[in-house]
């Protein structure tokens, strides 16, 4: 077995999802909804559309949302933060991963930004 796999494609050059042996590194994950658009709201609805694209890129790799055991989140507007970690806390419910919280600008006109690190030995 290659000791890398890479899972799902994108239109830019990165991989959404690629394991290294126990370890699944899922790309940052912007609110895109399956239109290929940006969702339409505010923090609330690209949270959601952030969270859903992880969920479904560790899928992808055979895991789910229970293995993250690390995440970077990069907000546009740190006044955006009560109102993500609300959103964010309904998808880790239980044992919520490590987590890096910065204010940073982001690449595309988008509110969020969110990367992921799962463990789920092979």
């Amino acid at each position: 077995m290659s000791p890398k796999q890479c899972f799902g494609t994108s239109h830019v050059p990165l991989s959404p999802a690629v394991r290294a042996g126990d370890f699944v590194y899922v790309s940052g994950q912007v609110p895109v909804g399956s239109d290929g658009m940006v969702v339409q709201g505010g923090i609330v609805e690209q949270t959601e559309q952030v969270l859903q694209n992880i969920n479904a890129a560790l899928a992808l790799a055979g895991c789910t949302m229970d293995d993250v055991v690390k995440t970077t989140v990069w907000l546009e507007d740190a006044r955006d933060f009560g109102t993500f970690n609300t959103v964010y806390a309904r998808h880790f419910p239980k044992h919520p991963p490590a987590r890096t919280t910065v204010e940073s600008r982001l690449m595309i006109d988008i509110k969020i930004e969110v990367e992921a690190v799962a463990y789920r030995p092979l």
